[in-house]
């Protein structure tokens, strides 16, 4: 079968293109205990309710797009597919289409990461640890890498930066609690309080990227520098008091003067300063006074 590349994508048939040849270009049908996935392929998490949504698929069409596999002694091994030869197993299926491409474990390595990805089936960490296995174990440099993956070497810089990020972090990207975005932001603080501060808020305050792109540029910006603007004209005091000022409806200054800053809240009456006491230090704090 001739491999298309608008449906493969440009990269991923470029990849398949160069370690095929007209004879294992073709599809063969094979047994599905014959087929093994990948230990080190990119894709670690497959979500329980797509794979059986994609089984009922298979059981009603069969398998759609061949799964590609090398040869490894008696059996195969999985390098574009796993998700299917799953969802296979969960249909019933004894065989599925396959092709069979030769491929040592570095080409192997690029045709799994290419597909994924273009398939956007890797979680951004997944995504980031496969550019770091490629770097790490075959010898190529982040542009290689982004040659290969049709990315630019900024985009898998920044994409590596999130290895750098703490577990706690690593698990607010997995559960969704924060978008790759948020995280690249993130990964941009050095300091371990400032960066679990700015998670917080912006897991607390859900801000958007660019909320947090502010934030973080206010926490991380020179201190002493009184209500003077930044380098790039932003003055993030005078920003941080507007929101605060919002969210509490209420007057609010921020002088910094080193080890003498202060923020004074303005307030109306007794009625309005216990309100404000009450933000504070919590619902009781006027009871127990």
């Amino acid at each position: 079968m001739a491999i298309k590349k608008g449906g493969l994508g440009r990269g991923l048939g470029a990849i398949l293109e160069d370690n095929t040849t007209k004879e294992n270009e073709k599809t063969n049908l094979i047994r599905l205990s014959e087929i093994e996935p990948n230990v080190d392929q990119p894709r670690k998490e497959f979500d329980p309710e797509e794979l059986a949504s994609l089984a009922d698929s298979i059981s009603e069409y069969g398998v759609l797009q061949p799964i590609t596999v090398r040869s490894i002694g008696a059996s195969y091994q999985i390098i574009a597919g796993e998700r299917r030869w799953r969802a296979a197993r969960m249909a019933g299926l004894s065989e599925v289409p396959v092709i069979v491409i030769d491929a040592d474990d570095k080409k192997a390595a690029e045709i799994a990461l290419v597909e994924n990805i273009q398939r956007k089936d890797l979680t951004p960490l997944e995504e980031a640890e496969a550019y770091q296995t490629l770097i790490e174990e075959y010898d190529l440099t982040q542009e290689e890498v982004g040659k290969r993956v049709g990315k630019s070497r900024s985009v898998i810089t920044n994409s590596l930066r999130l290895l750098e990020l703490p577990d706690a972090i690593k698990s607010y990207i997995n559960n969704g609690s924060i978008s790759e975005g948020h995280a690249k932001v993130l990964a941009g603080i050095k300091d371990p309080k400032i960066l679990a501060t700015a998670t917080n808020t912006v897991i607390e305050k859900q801000l958007s990227v660019r909320e947090t792109e502010r934030l973080v540029k206010f926490l991380t910006a020179p201190k002493n520098t009184g209500s003077k603007a930044s380098k790039d004209g932003v003055n993030y005091t005078k920003l941080l008091e507007k929101d605060i000022q919002k969210r509490l409806g209420r007057t609010v200054k921020i002088v910094e003067n080193g080890d003498k800053s202060s923020i004074t809240i303005g307030f109306t009456d007794n009625e309005d300063l216990e309100k404000i006491l009450k933000l504070l230090c919590g619902e009781d704090y006027i009871s127990n006074i």
